[in-house]
């Protein structure tokens, strides 16, 4: 019996409060990145390299996890995958989880950790407009005011950013992590069919490693091969990264779909900026204003009222796969 069937077979109480559970620290696991990602930057490495060893790190257990799902294929348990089906994973892995995440580590050496979970936030808002772009699909009245909250509370901790100077390097943080939620809202847009058929633990553990490749050969055609060569605490860092901050939550919430739904885990999971605020505050020494607290609330308002409208949902479906950002 595997875990989730074991977690399933748990009485009905006892399983919904263990999905719970794993909702909410698998939230705040994968918030608290920015808080590791932070700490690593100041031991002077860049994103290329702070990326490929997060990657590197994170690669063997969803090679573990890939080589499972294609034992499983090969036993006739599972579809086996198309040629057509393995260049989408290939694509897909590169837009929603190697470009997506390479924008957001650039992003995080200019603007605070609190900010940038702020404008990851905004991902389901850009499902709403893109689907209406690419499918001709309205948007509703509650919708648009949803967006409205949403990019209404990210300008305002963006303006309370400014305030301490440094204006164009938040211009610039800003942009690179907007346009890392753009990217992975795209992923989350074009992989609806391609879940349908081969499952999110498949797509998750095939994309993930398609994005450690990537990343690594980044990292090798940037730097030279010395550059693996790094201070003890940098490779720390990046082990809690692969593990607590990439695969721990990733499989969390996963379980956790499995148990409450994949809704109720998506509610759950706006714990997460709320999480980066504290933590930002206690680990990296980011004050806590009331603009923050406004703006924040605004996200989290507009964010609530998208899922309560069903507005996640998109055209094909795909609420159900975790973010390993």
């Amino acid at each position: 019996m595997n875990r989730i069937a074991k977690l399933t077979a748990l009485p009905l109480a006892s399983s919904r409060a263990a999905g719970i559970a794993m909702a909410v620290l698998g939230a705040i696991l994968f918030s608290a990145k920015a808080i590791v990602v932070k700490f690593t930057y100041r031991y002077g490495i860049d994103a290329v390299t702070l990326i490929a060893f997060r990657m590197l790190f994170a690669m063997p257990f969803f090679a573990v996890v890939a080589w499972h799902q294609s034992r499983r294929a090969a036993r006739g348990e599972i579809v086996v995958m198309t040629t057509k089906e393995r260049l989408q994973v290939c694509v897909l892995g590169l837009l929603g989880y190697y470009l997506s995440s390479f924008l957001d580590f650039l992003g995080l050496r200019y603007i605070t950790a609190s900010l940038e979970r702020l404008i990851l936030f905004l991902s389901p808002s850009l499902v709403v407009l893109l689907s209406a772009l690419w499918f001709k699909r309205p948007i509703e009245r509650r919708q648009w005011l949803a967006m409205v909250l949403s990019y209404a509370g990210v300008v305002l901790v963006f303006a309370h950013d400014l305030s301490f100077g440094g204006g164009g390097e938040v211009l610039l943080g800003s942009l690179f992590v907007f346009g890392s939620a753009a990217s992975y809202s795209v992923y989350l847009i074009c992989s609806g069919e391609l879940i349908k058929r081969i499952g999110p633990t498949r797509l998750v553990a095939y994309a993930m490693l398609v994005s450690c490749v990537a990343c690594i050969i980044q990292f090798f055609i940037v730097h030279p091969p010395s550059m693996l060569i790094q201070p003890a605490a940098v490779y720390g860092y990046s082990i809690i990264h692969a593990t607590l901050n990439t695969v721990v939550p990733v499989f969390m919430l996963m379980w956790a779909v499995s148990l409450i739904g994949a809704p109720t885990a998506s509610l759950l999971g706006m714990v997460g900026p709320v999480s980066v605020l504290f933590l930002a505050s206690w680990f990296l020494d980011e004050p806590i204003t009331v603009w923050q607290m406004g703006g924040t609330v605004l996200v989290l308002a507009g964010v609530f009222a998208l899922m309560g409208g069903g507005a996640m949902r998109t055209p094909s479906g795909q609420d159900d796969r975790q973010s390993a950002r």
